[in-house]
């Protein structure tokens, strides 16, 4: 028999924040989430976490934080974990597996998550690619609460 979904989790992964709403980009180590963090925030993006972010569940969202001992901070890679201005928190609305060209479908069927009991929107993207940025805005409205999706 299992207990009650837990009231929060640690993700690996990079969330960032568009319009107040967060992104959780997830892959290995290497796979670009910082990259494409970086990118998104000189869009005017905002960190929420790098590395690692809590999860908690409040009601019928998930908010994003990033764990106390890594707020406001971002790994660049080249120049080293450098401190920036991030957002306390952000209401989770997509999920982003960082994959290889490859392995990204030209049409997916539309997929989803349960994240602590919720469903949330679930994107594969190639980060290292010109337009992923653009991709991930794009993916956010159409994924918005105003959306048909």
């Amino acid at each position: 028999m299992t207990g009650p979904e837990p009231a929060h989790r640690l993700a690996h992964g990079t969330a960032i924040a568009i319009e107040g709403r967060a992104i959780l980009l997830r892959g290995p180590p290497g796979a670009g989430k910082s990259d494409l963090a970086l990118r998104l925030i000189d869009g005017g993006a905002r960190l929420v976490a790098d590395d690692q972010a809590e999860l908690w569940r409040v009601g019928d969202q998930i908010l994003v934080r990033a764990p106390t001992t890594i707020t406001g901070l971002i790994e660049v890679r080249g120049l080293g974990i450098l401190p920036i201005d991030a957002l306390e928190e952000a209401p989770l609305a997509l999920v982003v597996d960082l994959v290889s060209s490859g392995e990204v479908e030209r049409l997916p069927e539309e997929r989803t998550e349960e994240v602590l009991g919720l469903v949330i929107p679930l994107i594969a993207l190639a980060p290292f690619e010109a337009s992923a940025a653009a991709k991930l805005r794009l993916a956010l409205r159409h994924f918005g609460p105003d959306s048909k999706a």
